[in-house]
């Protein structure tokens, strides 16, 4: 006999009801966090479990390991030589006899190599002298440019360089500056001279802010970091050879309107994150790679709205291939936004009928993305400006390593030189400027108490 069905009338079928309907819904919910990858979230590859399939298309490469057949040859420079060894054959190999004379065009083979580097130590003897008219002593001052600290400028660069570029452990540096150039340096003074470096450098990462804050496009990220144990965010912006970092204890608007200005006027490219709703809608471009990996999502909520996120999948294929031969110069700009144009009318079809489906989570995904649909297209029509939001993704890597590796950090004034060092790096290697070289002539600036550098020249 079949189950009587449930009384619409009994208070106690209808708790009942809505008690399964919940629990049905913790359930989705739940199976949609099983779900989650990299593919569908912004979630890193690095966490995909070791059973997900690759996309269609991908895999193992059947190519053999190094260079293609048609690559571009790799070779060497060839320097110009600080000795020259000459080297004659005596005799020949094949009779014995003796040889003798000139190969007009000998082989040539450099070896490179590091001379043996040992730290110069000069000592400036200070003397104090005593007036035999008036028996007042003086003592002589150190020339100018001397530091008053007991480490030159390169050598306070060098540790820079090796604890803010490169990331190696204050421990670390100690031990490669005592092998390396036989430098005895304690841990309090290498954290002293990253101290310096961050007052140092406030100028020049205030000035590359502000060229921020003017530039046409600007792309902006952020991630999660941690200071003296406490939750905080490494923000970035990124516009033509220009980055910018600050860390912050907020994610909140207030800490975006002061990385691009309250009165920012040019095009801003980042996620759908509400933290920049402040700016203008006709002035923002949401990123394509999260729109795809949230297709993704709808399509595996199930239900009807399995073919809505295929569909808006298909569609944004064909967007991109349209993209691509643009920017190939294979597809006139104007036959490209005239073609984005109806593709634009099919997605907005199918995110009304995604924010009407049977899936709660698939809908809540099509009526989010539809508040900000008008953002989805600035860059069909703004030249300059990209789809995806990429270059800032990319310029927040070498933060989220150094959180990896040393878990933040534990004062403001380490949060100072993490954000300036990494505003230094990232901008001098974009306009190819040498950073050891910069850093050297800045910390020679400031030991003459003249203006430190620009990043920007």
């Amino acid at each position: 006999m079949d189950d009587a069905a449930p009384n619409p009338n009994c208070p106690g079928c209808q708790a009942l009801s809505k008690r399964v309907a919940r629990l049905e819904r913790e359930i989705e919910e739940l199976k949609a966090l099983v779900r989650r990858n990299s593919r569908n979230s912004n979630r890193p590859p690095s966490s995909d479990p070791p059973w997900l399939k690759p996309p269609s298309g991908t895999g193992p490469s059947t190519r053999s390991r190094g260079g293609q057949p048609g690559h571009e040859k790799s070779e060497r420079e060839v320097l110009p030589p600080d000795a020259v060894e000459c080297c004659k054959p005596p005799a020949c190999a094949g009779c014995g006899a003796a040889l003798s004379g000139k190969d007009h065009a000998p082989s040539r083979h450099q070896v490179t190599e590091i001379p043996a580097a040992r730290a110069s130590v000069v000592e400036y003897e200070l003397h104090t002298l005593k007036c035999r008219a008036c028996g007042h002593k003086t003592r002589a001052n150190l020339p100018e440019g001397v530091p008053r600290g007991s480490f030159g400028p390169r050598l306070q660069s060098m540790v820079v360089l090796l604890s803010g570029v490169y990331r190696v452990s204050r421990r670390n540096v100690q031990q490669l500056l005592a092998d390396a150039f036989g430098v005895e340096m304690s841990l309090g003074a290498i954290s002293n001279i990253e101290g310096v470096a961050a007052e140092m450098l406030e100028a020049p990462h205030q000035e590359t802010l502000q060229a921020i804050r003017r530039a046409g496009v600007v792309y902006s990220d952020e991630t999660g970091w941690r200071e003296a144990n406490e939750s905080a965010w490494l923000w970035t912006a990124n516009a033509e050879g220009l980055s910018a970092f600050v860390i912050r204890p907020s994610r909140g608007s207030d800490v975006a309107k002061e990385l691009l200005g309250e009165d920012f006027d040019g095009a801003h490219v980042s996620d759908r994150y509400s933290g920049y709703d402040w700016i203008n809608i006709e002035q923002r471009q949401v990123c394509w790679a999260h729109l795809i990996r949230d297709f993704r999502k709808i399509a595996e909520s199930g239900g009807t709205a399995v073919s809505i996120g295929d569909g808006l999948g298909q569609q944004a294929k064909k967007l991109f291939l349209l993209w691509h031969r643009v920017r190939d110069g294979t597809l006139m700009h104007p036959t490209f936004v005239r073609r984005a144009g109806r593709i634009r009318a099919q997605m907005q079809d199918l995110l009304e009928l995604g924010a009407r489906c049977d899936s709660l989570r698939a809908a809540s995904l099509c009526r989010g993305i539809q508040r900000l649909e008008s953002a989805m297209w600035t860059f069909v029509t703004h030249d300059g400006v990209e789809p995806t939001n990429n270059t800032a993704e990319r310029a927040l890597r070498s933060g989220v390593i150094w959180r990896k590796t040393s878990f933040g950090t534990q004062s403001p004034r380490g949060s100072r030189f993490v954000e300036r060092i990494l505003t230094c790096v990232a901008t001098l290697r974009q306009r190819g400027r040498n950073v050891l070289d910069y850093l050297t002539s800045a910390n020679d600036a400031d030991v003459r108490g003249a203006p430190i550098p620009s990043f920007l020249r």
